[in-house]
């Protein structure tokens, strides 16, 4: 990846020029590239045809998608109506559709797409598994029937002893990219992980053991050290991310961070940090990390701090992001997994909880001061402000950075806050559609920019030569986010004035697989029935929950 050579690479604070050439931008959105890596695999042949129960079928020797039209991925507009031949996992042809042509492609299965429109499935580059608790097959469904067929779960050793299992398709799962501390995989000692010296050695032993993604999180407290395994992590061919650590911003910010190299910047921390005219915000004098719920109010209040500050406020939102566009760090906003903390009872009240929530995950919401992410107790209307305010300047700062040639990248770091698992896939594009990005735009950062970002070069788009992981959707999501719920949108027929719903997704394809996504999501309706056996009403739940009826006093109704 591009970075800029000394002397421009200069001390902290001092913050890069406003203007950056074309050619540096090009080499910063081209990424590092990387011979040891494996890559997903192009597979055209397929040895055999397999059925997952009435869930999902494939990969074919001939796949054929008739009469669809294609939204590429790269931020190009709907084009078509194509016949599209996969074979195996390949999309091997794209053919201007004509219902005349006597020689249209054959296949062994044929899906029939008028009025459908197809786009490359979504990169979730970031999630929480949770606890074992939490099956895992509810959570990759939800995924694939929501349009994601790659993503990069946190917890990597819930899914060590997968990962063969999913490359050759012997489980139903969206591709599984994990995320590894630094070190992790390795044996070295924590004295040699704090060594900067060290750090090109674990890197290379980490990529060697198949690490991709290696979050530097626990390296803030050290610039030195955070700034080499950046560096060395790159040179050894994998990606860095980093969730900026609000107990050490003093020492690595976001424009700290992508100055010293790291690939992406995860979450809303360190952004307003870089723009004070301070090295650290006005933290109370009671301020304790370790209270979440002081933590999380304070976090949306730096953002005031710094946005009602003219001076500030315009230095986040021009110098800051010209910065970071220069250094060359991808931003992956994850937004849907706070928008809890702006208006709790509408998160709370979401219409799918009762079908799709799993238990486990809906007693790891409710408010508690002892599980990770619970804090909203005592959660008041002014912090529902400081949030509101504070995506609205998030918001801002997004769309600069974007239109300055930023790379925007997508994942939504569920399941926490409310925030289902799969739901908040559809949700994260619609919040990220409220920075002012077009939605062609927001499709990109979930499909092509997210395939540069983790480093497949096949993945990302509708186009010949690449692999097949597809959405075949019932109506264009360039025109509404929401067709891509497996509840589809509320439409209107012209014609009888009548109410009906879109399909949402009708096929989700990952490497040729081609889900039958309805059955799918009774499957998870299914899981989370089981889950909600003989469970009460909680804090939350029980002032709605309407009482049985009583019985009159004598025991028949109707008595005097």
């Amino acid at each position: 990846m591009f970075r800029p050579s000394a002397p421009a690479r200069f001390a902290r604070n001092v913050l890069a020029p406003a203007l950056v050439a074309n050619a540096a931008l090009t080499a910063v959105m081209a990424g590092p590239a990387s011979a040891q890596l494996e890559k997903v695999a192009l597979k055209p042949t397929p040895s055999e045809t397999r059925r997952f129960g009435d869930l999902a079928e494939g990969p074919y020797r001939r796949l054929v998608l008739r009469n669809v039209m294609v939204i590429p991925g790269h931020g190009g507009p709907a084009t078509g109506p194509y016949d599209i031949l996969v074979t195996g996992n390949v999309i091997a042809e794209m053919r201007n559709h004509d219902r005349n042509d006597p020689d249209r492609m054959q296949g062994d299965r044929v899906i029939e797409g008028e009025g459908l429109y197809v786009m490359p499935g979504m990169l979730n580059l970031h999630l929480h598994l949770r606890g074992e608790e939490l099956p895992l097959d509810y959570i990759y469904y939800l995924q694939l029937a929501t349009g994601v067929t790659s993503i990069g779960p946190a917890e990597e050793n819930r899914v060590q002893d997968q990962l063969a299992a999913e490359r050759n398709n012997d489980i139903l799962a969206p591709r599984l990219f994990p995320i590894y501390g630094w070190g992790s995989e390795t044996d070295y000692t924590e004295e040699q992980r704090e060594d900067p010296a060290m750090a090109p050695e674990i890197a290379r032993a980490m990529i060697a053991a198949g690490v991709r993604q290696v979050y530097l999180n626990d390296l803030t407290w050290n610039p030195e050290l955070f700034g080499a395994a950046a560096k060395a992590v790159e040179a050894a061919g994998g990606i860095t991310a980093v969730h900026i650590q609000p107990s050490s911003t003093s020492q690595v910010n976001a424009l700290d961070a992508a100055r010293l190299g790291v690939t992406m910047i995860v979450h809303h921390y360190g952004y307003a940090e870089s723009a004070l005219n301070r090295q650290v915000q006005n933290y109370p004098p009671d301020y304790n990390f370790l209270d979440e719920n002081m933590r999380f109010r304070e976090a949306a209040q730096v953002w005031i701090e710094a946005g009602q500050n003219e001076e500030t406020r315009k230095r986040l939102l021009t110098t800051v992001v010209d910065s970071l566009v220069y250094y060359g760090v991808t931003m992956q906003p994850n937004r849907a997994t706070y928008e809890a903390n702006r208006d709790i009872i509408r998160a709370q009240g979401l219409p799918w909880h009762e079908k799709y929530t799993h238990q486990a995950l809906w007693q790891w919401h409710l408010p508690n001061p002892d599980n990770h992410a619970s804090f909203q107790y005592d959660w008041t209307s002014l912090d529902e402000y400081r949030w509101h305010y504070m995506y609205n300047l998030w918001g801002e700062l997004i769309f600069e950075f974007n239109k300055r040639g930023g790379r925007v990248a997508y994942g939504t770091d569920d399941n926490y806050q409310w925030s289902t698992g799969g739901f908040g896939n559809v949700r994260e594009l619609q919040l990220v559609l409220e920075s002012g990005m077009h939605p062609l735009e927001v499709l990109q950062t979930a499909t092509f920019n997210s395939a540069k970002t983790i480093l497949e070069p096949k993945l990302g788009l509708v186009r010949e030569g690449y692999v097949a992981d597809l959405l075949v959707v019932d109506g264009s999501p360039a025109e509404n986010f929401r067709y891509l719920y497996p509840f589809g949108a509320i439409r209107m027929d012209p014609d009888t004035r009548q109410m009906y719903r879109t399909r949402g997704i009708v096929h989700t394809i990952k490497d040729g697989i081609v889900l039958e996504n309805d059955n799918v999501m009774e499957e998870v309706a299914r899981i989370v029935a089981d889950s909600k056996r003989g469970v009460g009403p909680d804090i939350v739940t029980e002032p709605f929950v309407v009482p049985p009826p009583q019985r009159p006093i004598g025991g028949r109704e109707g008595g005097r």
